[in-house]
């Protein structure tokens, strides 16, 4: 009983500042990783929680590398790829595969998908040894493989639709911002996709304000979306001001998608 005790307050004296745990290699993931709350930040409810506790083992805090994430890893990064393609396939019906490939590669990258798991907390269940103490920075890829181990292991418990569901909610915000900024895409498409899929609603658009001679007049075009008019935007003609519009529009609805997000986490 005292040898438990000495372990025990050992552990203890172990925990590093800021409420993140550090593990031995002998520690039991079982015993670490608050699956309910964690469970509540991923808004998914795990069938085999064994699979949830395996997603967040670092090979450092395994009993050996077969029991780690890394093979989660590899499976999650597939299923990631193929869902984020999916449904830039769906948004985006008159973008050309280069422009398709470009989003996606940055909505799959190792930042973007550090960046979902520090926005959902993600590292307040991560197990790892000694070697990788979480009182110093942890490695972006340490974060990435992260998320795409929990892809893989919602995937295993639940199928696609978990995973699309997720996809939806933490990165669909990410790719409507890159798709903003891509010279090329069709804004007015992307905001009628979003808008009939969460809305049941097409946009339109209205001037607001024309400028210059006839010759050469200007558009300042609003976009609504139901009630909700956004900020307008100039264009050369109705055309352009159109798409800028659409573009306005996305942006609100990316920066109000991502607080949801950071809320819900």
């Amino acid at each position: 009983m005292d040898g438990m005790n000495r372990k025990e307050q050992q552990q203890r004296a172990e925990q590093p500042r800021g409420g993140q745990p550090r593990w031995d290699r002998g520690d039991r993931p079982e015993g670490i990783v608050d699956i309910a709350e964690c469970q509540r930040r991923i808004e998914y409810q795990f069938r085999d929680p064994s699979l949830l506790v395996a997603a967040f083992t670092h090979a450092s805090g395994a009993q050996h590398r077969l029991a780690s994430n890394e093979r989660l890893e590899f499976l999650g990064d597939a299923i990631l790829g193929f869902i984020v393609c999916e449904t830039l396939y769906q948004l985006f019906p008159d973008s050309l595969e280069g422009d398709l490939t470009r989003i996606k590669s940055v909505v799959v990258s190792r930042e973007t998908c550090g960046r979902i798991t520090e926005r959902l907390q993600l590292i307040d269940f991560l197990i790892v040894g000694k070697g990788l103490a979480l009182n110093r920075p942890v490695p972006a890829s340490v974060l990435s493989d992260l998320f795409e181990s929990l892809v893989a292991a919602m995937y295993l418990d639940g199928g696609l639709e978990p995973v699309r569901a997720l996809v939806a909610r933490m990165l669909e915000p990410e790719i409507v911002k890159v798709a903003s900024g891509e010279q090329g895409l069709n804004h007015k498409s992307l905001l009628q996709q979003l808008s009939q899929r969460d809305y049941g609603v097409t946009p339109t658009y209205e001037v607001v304000e024309e400028a210059g001679p006839d010759h050469s007049k200007s558009f300042h075009v609003s976009a609504q979306i139901g009630q909700r008019r956004y900020p307008p935007a100039w264009g050369r003609n109705k055309k352009e001001a159109e798409q800028r519009a659409a573009s306005n529009a996305l942006s609100e609805l990316q920066l109000e998608s991502a607080a949801r997000g950071t809320a819900g986490g």
